[in-house]
C-alpha cells in the first residue's frame, strides 16, 4: 500500500465528516464500498493503468478512511500497488477541493455573557469540559471570568490596531487636574504586579519611593515560572534575594528535560531523536510565594502596594506623569504623580496598543493549562524530570499544538498547553477554545482519567512576541513612561515568557533606569533605550514564524513537526552547551550559521516552507534582521575585550560631567553582553548597586560573583 493523501479536515466532528464522506461525497468514478472509518473505491481493470495492466496483481483500489485525534480530524487516502490508478490525480483533486468546502477553517468566538449571572451557566453551551474542570479548582469560577475577560481584552485591541483607546495623555490633550501640581508623590508608579513586583522591588532597595498598582488580588498569579539555576543568579547579583531565600524558592529542580516532536508521518530521514536539556527551565519556582516575598521587600524598603486596583490613565507634563486610578471593591478614583510610571501590564496593556500606534505584536502564543497536585496513576510521569517541548500529533484545527511539562512541589505537575500564532483579526488566538481542547486531549499526552486528577488552579495567558528589525523599532517609551515584560514584547520566541527576559535581563534594567533617574534622563530618546533587545534572539524569530499556520489556509498536516525535527535533531547531535546556549538566547553569529547551512543541507525543502510561511515581505524584514545581527557581532567582537573596562575607569569623572553620554555608553556596553553569561567583574561593576561599586551590599552576593570566575 502506499499513501497518496493526508489532509487536516479542521473539526472535532468525526462522525459528521465520516457522515459527509459516505453518503454525500461522489468520487465521479468508480464503486464506493462502505467500511467503518470510511471507504473503498473500487475501480474497474479497465482502466487501472495506461497500459491496462493489474500492478503486482493487487486489487485496483483506494482506501479512504479517517480518524479523530487533538479534537481534529484526519484522512487519509491510500492506494493498492505502486502505480497510480486511472483518474487518481482527479479523484483525490475533487475529495480535497469539495472536504475543503464542506468543513472550512472556523474560529468560534466566545459567547457574550451576562455578568450578573454565573460564568459556568452562561458557558456550559460553548465549552463544556472547561467549566467541568474549573468548577473541580478552588477560585474557579473567579479564574475563569478572568480567563474570560483577557480574551475579550485581546480580541478588542486585535480587531481595532488604528484605533487604540488613548490611556496616555501629553500637555494640552484633556490634561487632568493633579497633573500640574508641585512636585511628585513617588519616583516610580508599576502598573502591574507581577513581573512588574520584581523589579519595583530591586528599585525600591535602592532608595526609590515606589509605589506599584495591582488589578487583582497582589500574589496571585495565573502563570507558574520555570528558569535554570544560573539565569536565577542575577537576582542574587542585585541584593534582590539571598542565597538561601531563593533556595526556599526553589520547589523542585529536575534531572533532565526532554524536547520531542511527533514524527510518525515523517520520513525517516526528518525523524530526530530526543533533546536532553538538563539545564533549561528545570527549576521549578513557586511563584506566589516570589511575589509575596518580593512585596514584603518592597513594603520593607518604604514602598507602596495597591491592589485591587486598576489603572485609567496617565497625564505626562515635563516634570512630572499624573497616573488616575479606580479601587475595584469601592469604585473610587484616585490620581497620584510620579518621576516615571512602568508599564508592567502584560500583553493587555492599553498603554502598549497606544505606544505602538496598534502594532504591539507580530505574534503570540495563545497558552492554557493547571497545576495538578495528583491523581495520575503511578509510572505516568517521574518528576524527577520535565517536558521543555513536546508534540503528539500534527496541525491540528489551523494550529501546531505543543506541550510543556514541568514537575513541582510534591506530586505537583504544572502542564501548558500552547501554539505559535500570528496576530489576526480574523482569528485572534482563543484561550477558551484551548481550554476545550486541553481538556479534552490531555489524557491522549499523559495517561490519565480527568475525574481523578486533584486541580490546583488554572495557568493562562497570551505571550505575546516582535519581529524586531533593529534595536528601536519598537516604542516601549514614552516620555516619563517606559513598558518592561510582555508589554514590551522582545522576549525570546522560543520557550521563555517575559519572566525569563526580565531575568535575564534584570541587571540591564536596573542598571539604566537607576542611571536615567539619577540624571533626570526621563525623556523618551534615554528611555526607549533602555530595553531586553537581543539581536541573536531577533533573528531567531523566523524560526518562530515557521511554527504558525497562516489563518485560513491549509499546510500539509505534518509540515512543522518535520521542521521542528529537522532543527532539534541537529541541535541533539551537538554538544549539550550549543543547545543550552540557543534555547537560553546566547547563540551566537558563528553558531547560529553553522546550523542554519546544516539544517539547509539535511533537509532541503526547508527553504521552501519557510518562504511560503514567511512570504516575501517578511523575509525581506528577516534579511535586514540578519544584517543587523552580523553588524552587531562584529562591534561586539570588536569591543567586548576592552570597553567595560575603559567605562569602568571612567565612570567617576565621565558619568558626572556628562551624563547623556555616560547612559548611551552603558547602553552600549549592555548592547555587545547581551546574550552573554557575563562574568567579566569590571562589566559587572558598572551597576551601582554591585559589591565592586557599593561595598555595603557585599557577602553572599560577592561570593556568587567570585564563583562564576
Amino acid at each position: 500500500m502506499k499513501e497518496i493523501l493526508y489532509l487536516e479536515v479542521p473539526t472535532p466532528d468525526t462522525a459528521n465528516v465520516l457522515d459527509w464522506l459516505q453518503i454525500k461525497f461522489e468520487p465521479g468514478m468508480g464503486e464506493k464500498l462502505l467500511t467503518p472509518d470510511g471507504f473503498r473505491l473500487k475501480i474497474s481493470t479497465k482502466t487501472t493503468n495506461a497500459q491496462g495492466k493489474i500492478t503486482e496483481k493487487l486489487p485496483s483500489e483506494l482506501s479512504v478512511f479517517l480518524w479523530s485525534v487533538q479534537r481534529t480530524t484526519y484522512l487519509k487516502v491510500f492506494r493498492w500497488g505502486d502505480q497510480p490508478v486511472a483518474g487518481e490525480a482527479e479523484i483525490l483533486q475533487r475529495l480535497t477541493n469539495e472536504i475543503r468546502r464542506e468543513f472550512p477553517c472556523n474560529y468560534p468566538e466566545p459567547p457574550a455573557i451576562d455578568p450578573r449571572k454565573s460564568i459556568f451557566e452562561e458557558l456550559a453551551n460553548s465549552y463544556p469540559l472547561t467549566v467541568k474542570y474549573f468548577q473541580k479548582m478552588p477560585n474557579g469560577e473567579y479564574d475563569l471570568n478572568r480567563a474570560y475577560w483577557w480574551e475579550q481584552r485581546w480580541r478588542e485591541g486585535v480587531r481595532n490596531p488604528q484605533q487604540p483607546r488613548q490611556v496616555v495623555f501629553s500637555p494640552g490633550q484633556e490634561a487632568s487636574s493633579i497633573a500640574s501640581s508641585a512636585s511628585p508623590i513617588y519616583d516610580l508608579i508599576y502598573i502591574g504586579g507581577a513581573l512588574g513586583v520584581v523589579h519595583a522591588a530591586v528599585m525600591a532597595q535602592l532608595g526609590y519611593k515606589v509605589l506599584l498598582v495591582e488589578r487583582l488580588p497582589f500574589g496571585r498569579m495565573n502563570r507558574e515560572w520555570n528558569i535554570s539555576r544560573d539565569e536565577l543568579q542575577s537576582l542574587i547579583n542585585l541584593g534582590l534575594l539571598t542565597s538561601a531565600e531563593l533556595e526556599t524558592l526553589i520547589v523542585r529542580e529536575y534531572k533532565d528535560g526532554f524536547n520531542k516532536f511527533f514524527d510518525g508521518n515523517n520520513p525517516p530521514k526528518l525523524r530526530s531523536p530526543i533533546l536532553h536539556t538538563p539545564t533549561v527551565l528545570n527549576i521549578a519556582l513557586d511563584s506566589e510565594k516570589l511575589l509575596r516575598m518580593c512585596g514584603e521587600k518592597l513594603r520593607k524598603a518604604g514602598g507602596e502596594i495597591w491592589d485591587e486596583t486598576e489603572f485609567i490613565r496617565a497625564d505626562i507634563t515635563g516634570t512630572q506623569v499624573a497616573i488616575t486610578v479606580k479601587h475595584l471593591p469601592s469604585e473610587n478614583q484616585q490620581c497620584v504623580t510620579a518621576r516615571l510610571l512602568i508599564d508592567a501590564m502584560g500583553t493587555a496593556s492599553p498603554i502598549a496598543w497606544q505606544l505602538n500606534g496598534g502594532r504591539a505584536f507580530d505574534s503570540v502564543c495563545p497558552t492554557v493549562g493547571a497545576v495538578i497536585e495528583g491523581g495520575f496513576e503511578p509510572g505516568v510521569w517521574d518528576s524527577h524530570y520535565g517536558d521543555v517541548l513536546f508534540s503528539h500529533g500534527d496541525i491540528s484545527r489551523g494550529r501546531q499544538l505543543i506541550w510543556e511539562l514541568f514537575p513541582g512541589a510534591g506530586e505537583e505537575l504544572t502542564i501548558y498547553l500552547f501554539h505559535y500564532h500570528e496576530v489576526n483579526g480574523v482569528n485572534p488566538g482563543s484561550l477558551l477554545e484551548m481550554y476545550e481542547d486541553f481538556f479534552s486531549i490531555l489524557p491522549e499526552y499523559r495517561r490519565c482519567d480527568l475525574d481523578k486528577l486533584v486541580w490546583k488552579k488554572p495557568t493562562f495567558g497570551y505571550i505575546p512576541g516582535h519581529f524586531s528589525v533593529g534595536s528601536s523599532d519598537r516604542t516601549i517609551a514614552f516620555d516619563r513612561l517606559i513598558a518592561i515584560g510582555d508589554a514590551a514584547s522582545l522576549q525570546s520566541p522560543l520557550v521563555f515568557t517575559g519572566f525569563g527576559s526580565l531575568i535575564r535581563n534584570l541587571d540591564r534594567l536596573t542598571t539604566l533606569l537607576d542611571t536615567a533617574l539619577k540624571h533626570d534622563l526621563l525623556s523618551f530618546r534615554y528611555l526607549n533605550k533602555i530595553r531586553a533587545y537581543q539581536s541573536n534572539v531577533a533573528v531567531t524569530w523566523l524560526f518562530s514564524k515557521g511554527m504558525m499556520v497562516p489563518t485560513g489556509e491549509f499546510l500539509p498536516p505534518p509540515r512543522i513537526n518535520s521542521m521542528l525535527n529537522t532543527f532539534f535533531g541537529l541541535l541533539a547531535d551537538e554538544p549539550q552547551e550549543v543547545a543550552d546556549n540557543f534555547i537560553k538566547d546566547r547563540c551566537d553569529w558563528w553558531t547560529f550559521n553553522r546550523l542554519a547551512l546544516k539544517a539547509a543541507r539535511t533537509n532541503p525543502a526547508l527553504l521552501l516552507w519557510i518562504w511560503q510561511l514567511a512570504g516575501f515581505k517578511d523575509l525581506v524584514r528577516w534579511l535586514g534582521n540578519y544584517f543587523n545581527f552580523t553588524v552587531h557581532s562584529l562591534v561586539s567582537g570588536l569591543l567586548n575585550g576592552w570597553f567595560p573596562r575603559f567605562l569602568l575607569r571612567s565612570k567617576p569623572w565621565l558619568e558626572t560631567r556628562y551624563p547623556g553620554l555616560w547612559f548611551r555608553l552603558l547602553v552600549i556596553n549592555y548592547a555587545i553582553a547581551a546574550g552573554k553569561l557575563q562574568t567579566d567583574k569590571s562589566a559587572l561593576a558598572l551597576s551601582r548597586n554591585h559589591p565592586a561599586v557599593n561595598p555595603e551590599i557585599a557577602g553572599n552576593r560577592l561570593k556568587s560573583v567570585n564563583s562564576q570566575q
